[in-house]
C-alpha cells in the first residue's frame, strides 16, 4: 500500500490553506500515493487554544466541506482520510474524520472519542463525544482502524480497532508543546507520544500511521502565548519499527510504502491476541478499582 501523510501549517485562512493540502495531494497521487492522511482540523488553526463562541460556525460548512474533499479524492483517484468540524445539530458539534474512495464516495466516518481539557486544548468546549463507537472503515485499500489525536493516548481504542479488524491504524493529530516549557519536558513529551503510539502497533501487530501539523499558532483570546505543533508525523510497522519521520519544523509529504503482508508475519511468531485472558478483563469496564 503507497501511502501519504501531509505535515503543514496554517496558511492563514481557510481558503489559503486548502489550496495547498489540495496542491499536495496532486503533487502525491502523481507519484503513486493509494491512501493520503491528512492532520487533524487540517482546514482552519486548531481553534481550540480558547473558548469563543464564534468558531461554531466554522462547522456550519461541514456538508460543503464533505463535497469539497469528496471532489479532491476523486479528482486524484485516492482513499483520502479528512478531519472536519462537524455540526449535527445546532449546538451538537463533533470532531469527526471522514474517509472517502477513490470515487469520492464516503466510505465512513469516526468521530472522536476521547475529548481533552487542558490548557491551550480546550475541546470539551468544542466538541461532543463521538457515538459511532470504535468501528474499521472498509476501503479499497483495506480496512482503516481511524482514530483522532487525544484517541492515541488509550490502548483500548486501538485494541478495539485491533479486534475488529483493522489492517492499520491511523491518527490524524493536532498536538504540540509551550515555547515557555523547558526543553526537558518538550523532549519527554515528544518521546512519550511517539512512544505510546509505537505500542499500540506492537500490541495489536498492525502498521500505525500518524499525522500532526507544524507551525506556531498564537492564543486568539491571549491568555497564553500560543502552541509550537511539533510535528514528527511518522509511520510504523507491526513490530513498532520506523519506517519514516519529519522533523518537527518542515511542510512535508511524508511517502510511506506499507506492507500490509507483514502483519500476519508478525502475529505467527507475536501472537498476543491468542494469549488474552478475556475471562480476567471485567475491571477494564470500572473507572478505578480501588
Amino acid at each position: 500500500m503507497q501511502t501519504a501523510l501531509i505535515q503543514q501549517r496554517y496558511h492563514g485562512s481557510k481558503e489559503a490553506t486548502r489550496e495547498v493540502t489540495r496542491e499536495r495531494i496532486a503533487q502525491t497521487t502523481e507519484e503513486g500515493a493509494e491512501l493520503v492522511l491528512l492532520q487533524e482540523l487540517h482546514q482552519t488553526e486548531y481553534f481550540c487554544q480558547c473558548e469563543e463562541t464564534r468558531y461554531f460556525d466554522y462547522a456550519r460548512s461541514f456538508q460543503k466541506d464533505v463535497a469539497y474533499w469528496s471532489a479532491v479524492a476523486q479528482e486524484h483517484g485516492i482513499v483520502l482520510v479528512a478531519s472536519l468540524f462537524e455540526e449535527r445539530a445546532p449546538g451538537l458539534y463533533h470532531n469527526t474524520a471522514v474517509v472517502f474512495e477513490r470515487d469520492g464516495s464516503v466510505a465512513g466516518r469516526y468521530r472522536k472519542m476521547h475529548i481533552p481539557d487542558d490548557p491551550g486544548f480546550y475541546e470539551k468546549f468544542y466538541f461532543t463525544p463521538g457515538d459511532l463507537g470504535f468501528e474499521p472503515i472498509d476501503t479499497s485499500v483495506g480496512r482503516l482502524g481511524v482514530l483522532v489525536c487525544w484517541d492515541q493516548w488509550y490502548p483500548e481504542a486501538a485494541r478495539i480497532m485491533a479486534l475488529k479488524g483493522a489492517e492499520i491504524l491511523l491518527y490524524p493529530t493536532a498536538i504540540g508543546w509551550f515555547d515557555e516549557d523547558p526543553e526537558e519536558e518538550k523532549a519527554r513529551q515528544l518521546e512519550s507520544w511517539i512512544t505510546i503510539q509505537r505500542s499500540h502497533a506492537v500490541a495489536n501487530g498492525l502498521p500505525l500511521l500518524s499525522c500532526n501539523r507544524v507551525g506556531f499558532e498564537p492564543d486568539p483570546s491571549g491568555a497564553l502565548q500560543g502552541i509550537r505543533f511539533w510535528g514528527h508525523s511518522f509511520a510504523c510497522g507491526p513490530q513498532g519499527e520506523i519506517l519514516a519521520q519529519a522533523d518537527s519544523e518542515s511542510e512535508t509529504i511524508l511517502r510511506v510504502e506499507i506492507d500490509t503482508a507483514r502483519t500476519k508475519e508478525v502475529r505467527d511468531i507475536w501472537p498476543f491476541l491468542r494469549d488474552r485472558r478475556i475471562e480476567e478483563y471485567g475491571d477494564l469496564l470500572k473507572r478505578y478499582c480501588l
